[in-house]
């Protein structure tokens, strides 16, 4: 894991975040794109933001903050084969839900490795790491209870515990007439021989709003807090808190209702807020790290997936935690999540932007890059081979889920242009390479270089709707030589374009593209009423760069540089809903 290089000469992204009339302000999203399932952690003086990246490599993103303002990437965890192996994984598969803490002076991480999720049944594997530092070398996974997902560890540290610690998850029950959602259970664990030990308690079947999961458990003035995600991951999503004298329960739902939720509120610009985390600040400042989404209009498609937000927290004096602010008028609840908020009294801590130019001259993959379903390795991907380029050999097609030669970023913006260059000589119709617009296996938008028997070389668009493959343009004719590629997207549209390397003028391939096929809800397949879906969408959109040789001889193609250019949205506080 490594820090983002800073570049004076390339161009960057403006994401400073500005400083109100009483001091900081921490302006949500704080980790645009997709970046779900916080969990937020504090050593020190340092916090740190660790997320799911379900069949994304590598797994579980962190970022890391010294004012809860600024946020810097650090990479990802699971960075090779030993740790996680996603060979196969379905799409929304892979690694949910990270749950990283701290006692010992060792950093434990633990995620689900989920190996399929359609129907009734969710066969997932859990496991737990340690490390002394983020950068590694972390240990070999042990096994962690794996009745189900969302797996969480307690540390009862402090002058009042007693420094065992915990392991929770949620339980899924997959038989007929059940809820699915069966509860939270608790088990001690023993951290010197790596496995639980003792009882298994249920501490909590959830509220009426059902669907419980996502549980922490927080330890303060001689209460224990258990938070869970209730009510689904979409639009009714919800952060409810209960707590008990003691860690085994029994445990009281918060009176009030839930801590978090935009349910019933359209026209907030946080929406599916819910899965949150907390963390205090060394003066006793309490925040909430949560999930939320910005849907493309009420209640419309999120292409930018699920993102990460932070709510500040207040304490009622009879202990119950509730988010800072008033309600808006009219509204019968608490107050709803803000896309700005008053930061901590921290010292301001500025991080630089990711820049918006990769030249590929660094010797490794790095940050904002991420792969899908299999580590970078020689094999497939190199950026030494031809200096100055990404090389990918061409893997199998778009619609695999095994040995894709791609390599994409987030989006993290609904307006945007990616551009790259690229060199390739492909001699079949079974050869390919360019950029990608992509959501899964069976959503993406690919403008490719490729061969044709009558033409030669040629540029296609292929569009993939929900596994349907069409190509909705005539291919063009290009010249030898490299070629320049550009996506451009503003909020539902995108489009393709092409030029020489010698060319001045983008000249349009194709249709206008509908980006919102492109988009959790899209994605999404199944029966509410039941909980059982035949597909799921819990990612969102990349940008990207691919390969494909389906003759097995590896074509090369040669990526001399992207840009991903975002542009200027609204400003957070013109928008409308709450503040």
């Amino acid at each position: 894991m490594t820090a983002v290089p800073t570049a004076p000469d390339q161009d960057r992204s403006d994401r400073r975040k500005p400083d109100g009339p009483q001091g900081p302000v921490i302006v949500n999203p704080v980790l645009p794109g997709f970046h779900p399932d916080p969990s937020i952690l504090r050593v020190g003086d340092d916090y740190y933001l660790a997320t799911s990246t379900f069949e994304w490599l590598p797994g579980v993103a962190v970022h890391h903050s010294r004012d809860l303002v600024n946020w810097r990437p650090l990479g990802g965890i699971l960075r090779d084969k030993r740790l996680i192996d996603l060979t196969g994984r379905p799409d929304s598969g892979g690694v949910w839900a990270p749950c990283l803490s701290y006692t010992d002076g060792l950093f434990h991480l633990v995620y689900s490795d989920v190996t399929n999720l359609s129907g009734a049944f969710k066969d997932v594997r859990n496991h737990v790491i340690t490390a002394a530092t983020l950068d590694g070398p972390w240990s070999d996974p042990a096994p962690f209870p794996s009745h189900g997902f969302d797996p969480s560890l307690f540390h009862d540290d402090g002058p009042d515990g007693d420094g065992r610690s915990w392991a929770l998850w949620m339980e899924w029950d997959h038989r007929p007439g059940r809820h699915p959602f069966a509860g939270i259970l608790l088990q001690e664990w023993d951290r010197g021989e790596r496995r639980v030990t003792g009882p298994m308690h249920r501490i909590f079947t959830g509220t009426r709003l059902a669907h419980t999961e996502g549980p922490h458990v927080y330890r303060r003035d001689g209460w224990y807090y258990l938070m869970t995600a209730e009510g689904g991951t979409s639009w009714s999503h919800a952060v409810t808190v209960a707590r008990s004298r003691e860690l085994t329960g029994p445990y009281e739902a918060d009176p009030a209702g839930p801590l978090l939720t935009s349910a019933g509120h359209d026209k907030l610009p946080l929406q599916k807020a819910g899965h949150g985390s907390l963390v205090a600040t060394p003066d006793d400042e309490w925040y909430l790290a949560h999930l939320m989404a910005r849907p493309l209009g009420p209640l419309g498609p999120c292409v930018l997936g699920r993102e990460t937000a932070i709510q500040r927290v207040e304490w009622t004096a009879d202990g119950w935690p509730r988010l800072d602010g008033e309600p808006p008028a009219g509204h019968q609840g608490g107050p709803l999540p803000r896309t700005l908020v008053p930061g901590p009294d921290l010292p301001p801590a500025p991080t630089p932007s990711t820049p918006t130019r990769d030249h590929f001259d660094r010797p490794d993959l790095d940050m904002p890059w991420a792969t899908l379903r299999r580590h970078p390795d020689p094999s497939w991907l190199s950026l030494t081979e031809r200096p100055g380029h990404l090389r990918l050999r061409g893997g199998q097609s778009l619609g695999s889920t095994h040995g894709q030669s791609l390599v994409a970023r987030r989006q993290q913006a609904t307006d945007f242009d990616f551009s790259a260059r690229l060199a390739a000589e492909p001699c079949s119709p079974l050869q390919m390479a360019g950029i990608v617009h992509y959501y899964n296996s069976t959503l993406w938008h690919y403008l490719h270089l490729t061969w044709d028997e009558e033409i030669g070389r040629v540029l296609r668009v292929g569009l993939c709707a929900h596994g349907e493959y069409f190509e909705p343009a005539p291919a063009v004719a290009v010249p030898e030589g490299a070629v320049d590629l550009l996506l451009s997207v503003r909020r539902a549209q995108g489009n393709f374009a092409w030029r020489t390397v010698r060319g001045t003028e983008w000249q349009r391939i194709g249709p206008d593209l509908d980006v919102t096929r492109l988009s959790d809800e899209s994605a999404t397949l199944g029966d509410p009423a039941t909980g059982h879906f035949t597909s799921w969408g819990f990612t969102g959109a990349f940008a990207g760069l691919s390969a494909q040789d389906l003759t097995g001889a590896a074509m090369t193609a040669d990526f001399a540089w992207t840009k991903y250019l975002e542009h200027q949205e609204e400003n957070p506080a013109d928008r409308s809903g709450t503040r």
